[in-house]
């Protein structure tokens, strides 16, 4: 039966839904004490988990229940905000009072989503620097991913992402979409119809988002939220400033007060991530100054430093993620920590995410998506290769074949970590190159 549900997952083609994409099917062929259900909802102003929760609870719990035994995890907790009370409720109504798999209830501070948060605050480990969660007994699954792990047993493959649509558009919204669907035409579900030169893009949270210029660019398994404002607002200022202005800033006004670390998830986890040594390395042009540089491999990006611990305007984060590139390009890989001592007063150092929302200047944006029904369906669909951790899906189709909703349509390549891909919709192959697969419906189908 083990081997049924983790093959049931590899031929759905499921992966992380809500962040890198990491194949399931790998994640569950362990062993593990622990599977926990990751309904934290990490990023402010999205409304996907939450939502998901109340309309799929049977199918997170039966997510969680398939995942135990994949696993053998004798325990399992779904985690989520104590504040999300409808989707509380209706989780407990799933539960029925079993007592395998139970609900932990979280405060809502920042990042509570993170996996390496969400496992400390559940089992009191820690996970050092390269490692897995499974190295301390732990699988941590997004509430969507179990969702889709329910539907891969009963034969549905991934083909369909909840998403929110939210920041300065006229109706902030969670949709249901195909895969592949275009991103602008997503956008205009919620009333937008801003432009490019006003408006810019982030695609996932506002922390830790992506900006995107190309606004045709597809929806993948991966994609959470979508989210508009304005090119003056100063979130996007700060992301959109030159490397070469960023160090200009940074001498001129970095004090070295370490409120960037002090604030640090990370380093309050005994992972000894110190990003005003960063800085410091950074402003004087002195490397020896960073410390073990194997220490910025354990910060998560999660941009406390930059958007809440810093009130000079810096961004940290960003230099991390410099030198994080820096590293890699070298060669230097993490490597586990000896000695993991967790702050004392970790709980005092939770960043509100009240807080961190008006720090950033977004309160105007903190407001209701409600899930809504659009009908909509794309024209033609573009389903990236690569949506996943691991090697690109493998094109089992050529231009010109007729596929339909659910067929494989990419292949995991052979002996290496990977996702299948399948159709989203009824249509006709008009493009296959060797990033993507192209398929058209409607009356071209």
């Amino acid at each position: 039966m083990v081997m049924n549900i983790v093959e049931s997952i590899r031929a759905a083609g499921v992966v992380g839904a809500g962040g890198a994409g990491f194949p399931a099917h790998v994640k569950l062929n362990g062993k593990a004490e622990y599977v926990i259900a990751n309904g934290a909802e990490c990023e402010p102003l999205l409304r996907v988990d939450q939502l998901l929760m109340q309309r799929e609870a049977k199918r997170v719990v039966r997510g969680v229940a398939l995942a135990m035994e994949a696993t053998g995890a004798a325990r399992g907790v779904i985690a989520t905000k104590a504040h999300y009370h409808d989707a509380v409720h209706a989780l407990e109504q799933a539960l029925g009072g079993r007592n395998d798999i139970t609900l932990h209830l979280m405060d809502s501070y920042y990042p509570s989503g993170d996996e390496k948060s969400i496992i400390f605050e559940i089992s009191g480990r820690v996970v050092p620097s390269g490692k897995l969660p499974l190295d301390v007994g732990c699988v941590v699954s997004n509430v969507a991913t179990l969702v889709n792990i329910s539907a891969a047993v009963e034969g549905t493959p991934v083909i369909r992402k909840d998403v929110t649509v939210g920041g300065e558009v006229p109706h902030p919204i969670t949709v249901t979409v195909p895969i592949g669907s275009p991103i602008r035409e997503v956008i205009a579900l919620s009333g937008f119809s801003g432009s490019r030169e006003n408006f810019a893009l982030i695609v996932g949270g506002p922390c830790m988002g992506r900006l995107v210029e190309d606004w045709d660019a597809p929806i993948t398994k991966t994609t959470g939220g979508l989210l508009l404002l304005r090119r003056t607002h100063s979130l996007i200022a700060r992301r959109t400033q030159s490397p070469e202005r960023m160090l200009k800033v940074a001498r001129a006004v970095c004090c070295q007060c370490s409120q960037c670390t002090q604030m640090c998830p990370r380093n309050a986890l005994g992972l000894n991530v110190q990003p005003h040594k960063a800085m410091r390395a950074l402003i004087t042009g002195n490397g020896a100054l960073l410390g073990d540089p194997k220490t910025i491999w354990a910060c998560s990006s999660c941009g406390v430093c930059t958007n809440y611990a810093c009130h000079m305007g810096l961004v940290p984060s960003e230099v991390m993620a410099l030198y994080k590139s820096e590293l890699s390009k070298n060669g230097i890989r993490p490597e586990p920590e000896m000695d993991i001592t967790p702050d004392p007063f970790i709980t005092y150092k939770r960043v509100p995410v009240s807080r961190l929302i008006a720090r950033m200047g977004l309160s105007a944006y903190d407001v209701p998506a409600p899930y809504t029904e659009t009908g909509y369906q794309p024209g033609s669909v573009t389903l990236l290769l690569r949506q996943h951790v691991g090697k690109p899906a493998v094109p089992v189709v050529r231009t010109g074949d007729r596929v339909h909703a659910g067929d494989v349509v990419a292949e995991i390549p052979e002996k290496s970590l990977g996702a299948r891909i399948h159709a989203p919709i009824d249509g006709i192959v008009t493009r296959v190159d060797a990033k993507a697969i192209q398929v058209a419906g409607g009356e071209s189908a």
